[in-house]
């Protein structure tokens, strides 16, 4: 079996509505992407994911220096694949970021069609650990632009949808805004949901280590991304200086950054997520470091769940995943979400094949 073709894209999708955290807004996704195909006509479907920003270069280095190593090659060998791709010209100029985004994207492509080949869903090739389902939090009513009494009717609206978990993003100009806002929403949720927070990178050594105790009374589930995502000490004085488990990931890019963060940094959670790291196989080597520190994976959203759903059923280092239901139709086989579960397809396939029609509709490049 041998790789005949590869054919880069990018898609560009309207978000549903307009949302802010500490950092971003977001109107339109985007998603670099490629389709691997064997002679005999058999497709895998890889994405990265972004905010419409960058989206070129990472098809260029997918056209111009990953397509020509994967012609000819036996996509059954992820792994020899992807230490093919991580050693090339690409090394030299980026290890991490655009380039390491770019692996991703393939390396997604190769286990769907490994999966396909073999005839089984992803979940189930790398391990099958839960029973084809896995428990998801809802981000998607917490957002900074929201208002409270907003904020409030959205994450109640969750709750009725089945979700025990939601979370809300904070960092804004005035950390005492923050805590008014964390104090309203718990006390309108009740003690019994779990209520995640999120900075989105905002704060200074100073602010978190003077202003992370101060949400302590809230019990939050987790304080997400206090600091700059490369501060493995900063994230270590923050870890012993306040009762809230740390969570991060979203912008940590391999499994040598997650090695020092987990080992060394105390974090709580670890949001590897599949579309950052250089796909499916780093992320597997992410969990496995993660599972021996008896530190759970809670991966980050940005694949639109198509990956990570099975990711979470699949390996024993994940409790649940992260839910944010966008851009759904633009996939083959949309994410089936009852009263906060994923119940994952037993379809071959990592689930990243786009619908046809949404696919031509939204292809920018």
């Amino acid at each position: 079996m041998k790789i005949a073709s590869v054919e880069s894209f990018i898609v560009h999708a309207p978000i549903p509505r307009f949302v802010a955290d500490s950092f971003n807004t977001a109107t339109t996704w985007g998603l670099p992407g490629v389709i691997v195909r064997t002679k005999d006509g058999v497709e895998g479907w890889g994405y990265t994911s972004t905010l419409s920003f960058g989206d070129r270069a990472i098809k260029s280095i997918i056209d111009d220096i990953y397509t020509p190593l994967l012609i000819g090659e036996n996509p059954m060998d992820t792994q020899r694949l992807w230490e093919k791709l991580y050693w090339s010209d690409s090394h030299w100029v980026g290890r991490s970021g655009i380039a390491h985004m770019a692996i991703a994207a393939v390396d997604i492509a190769l286990w769907d069609l490994k999966c396909k080949l073999l005839g089984q869903p992803l979940y189930k090739l790398i391990g099958g650990h839960k029973p084809g389902a896995i428990k998801s939090y809802n981000t998607d009513g917490g957002w900074l632009n929201f208002g409270v009494p907003r904020l409030v009717d959205e994450m109640q609206a969750l709750l009725e949808q089945g979700y025990v978990g939601v979370k809300m993003k904070i960092g804004g100009p005035d950390p005492r805004v923050d805590v008014a806002r964390v104090g309203a929403v718990r006390k309108a949720l009740g003690d019994n949901v779990d209520l995640m927070i999120d900075v989105n990178q905002k704060w200074d050594r100073t602010t978190a280590l003077g202003w992370a105790p101060r949400f302590e009374e809230f019990a939050p589930g987790w304080l997400e991304e206090p600091l700059d995502p490369d501060d493995v000490e900063g994230h270590a004085l923050l870890a012993k200086a306040t009762r809230i488990p740390i969570a991060l990931g979203e912008h940590v890019y391999t499994r040598t950054q997650f090695r020092e963060f987990i080992g060394r940094a105390g974090i709580g959670y670890a949001q590897v997520d599949c579309t950052r790291v250089a796909g499916i196989t780093e992320w597997l080597a992410v969990a496995e470091i993660a599972l021996a520190h008896h530190v759970p994976v809670v991966p980050h959203h940005a694949d639109m769940m198509r990956v990570h759903q099975h990711l979470g059923a699949g390996h024993a280092a994940s409790p649940m995943i992260e839910c944010i239901p966008w851009l759904q139709e633009l996939f083959q086989e949309p994410a089936d979400i009852r009263n906060g579960v994923f119940n994952v397809p037993d379809t071959p396939g990592a689930s990243t094949t786009f619908d046809r029609p949404m696919f031509e509709k939204h292809r920018v490049a």
